[in-house]
């Protein structure tokens, strides 16, 4: 396999994985939320529309998706301290809890399907998962861009 190949058949394969975890834990939550959650546990105190460009939807779409998360308690939002027409989401101690309990479901569902694998196996993919992490970064949390 070339190496354009190895990248897309990684990508093919984590959405196939996270496909298969979300049925097997039976989580109908909707994947934005927890790409939401994970933003802002990355980064708290973003922007609206910040969300919408990194989760790739709109922006009434995020603010939506906003709007569901506070009320389940998951997020807060606030005017933004430099522009008070703009709103920023927090996630909230509870967001965190969700967040934590949301892959732990996920281990938990597809820890059958890694279970044959020997010690080399798991340091191949303790490699792969590192390098994945370390390029997988948002742009604007490599350049201290904050929209």
């Amino acid at each position: 396999m070339n190496r354009p190949d190895v990248i897309s058949s990684i990508v093919v394969s984590a959405h196939a994985l996270a496909r298969i975890a979300a049925q097997d834990a039976e989580n109908d939550a909707p994947a934005a939320q927890w790409r939401a959650l994970t933003l802002l546990e990355r980064t708290s105190g973003r922007r609206v529309g910040e969300l919408a460009r990194a989760s790739r939807t709109t922006q009434p779409g995020m603010t939506r998706l906003v709007g569901d998360l506070e009320r389940a308690g998951l997020v807060t939002r606030a005017p933004d301290p430099s522009d008070s027409r703009a709103t920023v989401v927090d996630i909230t101690p509870e967001g965190l809890r969700a967040l934590a309990e949301w892959r732990e479901s996920f281990r938990a569902a597809l820890a059958p399907r890694f279970a044959d694998l020997d010690a080399a196996g798991w340091d191949a993919l303790r490699r792969a998962a590192e390098i994945l992490a370390a390029h997988s970064i948002e742009e604007s949390e490599q350049t201290g861009e904050n929209a």
